[in-house]
């Protein structure tokens, strides 16, 4: 920290917006508080393609049917397994389709970000699916681990096949569509996962075609059930932390407050949050004091400079004060006597 660093209180270095300031009130010399933050819109990025999305959900929901109908008819748990996992990447399609015409709304009212947390409700939900999903078919399938049933390899392999083909053209499709939002890259993942997913489900056909071992279908309905935790796990630990007001992931909000409060003409940073609005919106607050001779407002707008070239921070709050000042004393009235029967009688047992 430079010469002119000033203090930064570990103590107050909050990571979200809802811890509570200190409860001391302070006049300063120059009595005011300034907040700014860079102007920037709230909406879901343009790059967010609607019909990209309209087309892949048609190929997911269309090839879906097609695994349930095969899959009932083969006996065949990998084909449902799978099935059930592309109903969930269906539904977080559409739910990536709902969350952007909610996102894109103006902030108004009691909505003050708007609704651009609804992305994050819908990865949430598509998370919370896929982990029940995932635990059902791991019951299933070591259930026919032990009790293997007849299983049609010809067509389990048929189907495989034509859903990597699928997969492939869904994938490619919403590869193109801006995946910045966390419930869009959640789809574009759960079609990733669903190739390696039909690759095992095709080579459980293959095995049971060469070598009638039945038990590669219960097989690779648990491997397809690993590929559906694991995508759950991180759908529901991403958004968990959006909505705990947690730091964005790889952000040091321990670095952030040093760097302010290195910063030339600051004394003390304290009260700083640093959380995630929505995906890839971070924003900040924090109480600066800068020294009695420094212009709080060029201070302010280099801060803001700063977080956004270094830390890539648009959106923040910073109230600057002056250093100096004495404590404001307040002194309340006292409260009204009360009125009532309640108090009458009170007033009543009070010996005289």
């Amino acid at each position: 920290m430079g010469a002119h660093g000033g203090r930064l209180h570990d103590a107050n270095l909050d990571r979200t917006p809802s811890a509570r300031p200190r409860s001391s009130l302070r006049a300063v010399a120059h009595d005011h508080d300034h907040h700014a933050g860079h102007g920037h819109s709230h909406a879901v990025s343009a790059g967010a393609d609607r019909s990209k999305l309209t087309v892949v959900l048609v190929l997911i929901v269309g090839f879906m049917a097609v695994e349930v109908a095969v899959g009932i008819a083969a006996s065949s748990l990998a084909l449902l397994s799978d099935a059930a996992h592309m109903l969930t990447d269906a539904a977080a399609i559409a739910l990536a389709l709902v969350a952007i015409g909610l996102a894109q709304r103006p902030a108004k009212g009691a909505f003050t970000f708007g609704l651009l947390r609804a992305e994050i409700l819908s990865a949430q939900f598509n998370g919370a699916t896929l982990l029940v999903l995932g635990i059902l078919v791991i019951v299933e399938g070591l259930r026919r681990l032990f009790d293997p049933p007849a299983v049609q390899g010809g067509a389990v392999l048929a189907v495989a096949l034509l859903g990597v083909v699928v997969n492939l053209a869904a994938t490619w499709m919403l590869a193109r569509a801006n995946r910045s939002s966390m419930n869009i890259e959640g789809a574009y993942q759960h079609l990733l996962t669903d190739l390696a997913a039909f690759i095992a489900t095709a080579v459980a056909g293959g095995v049971m075609l060469a070598t009638g071992f039945r038990r590669a279908d219960g097989i690779a309905a648990l491997f397809v059930a690993a590929i559906m935790l694991r995508a759950a796990w991180g759908l529901l630990r991403d958004s968990g932390r959006v909505f705990l007001e947690a730091a964005p992931r790889g952000m040091d909000v321990d670095e952030i407050g040093h760097a302010l409060a290195g910063a030339r003409g600051v004394v003390e940073v304290h009260d700083l949050h640093v959380w995630e609005v929505s995906s890839g919106f971070p924003a900040l607050a924090a109480h600066v004091v800068v020294g009695r001779d420094c212009d709080c407002h060029d201070a302010r707008v280099r801060l803001q400079t700063m977080l956004g070239e270094r830390f890539g921070i648009e959106h923040s709050t910073l109230q600057m004060d002056h250093q100096g000042g004495e404590l404001v004393q307040l002194e309340m009235p006292a409260p009204a006597p009360r009125r009532g029967p309640a108090a009458a009688a009170r007033r009543a047992e009070r010996p005289r």
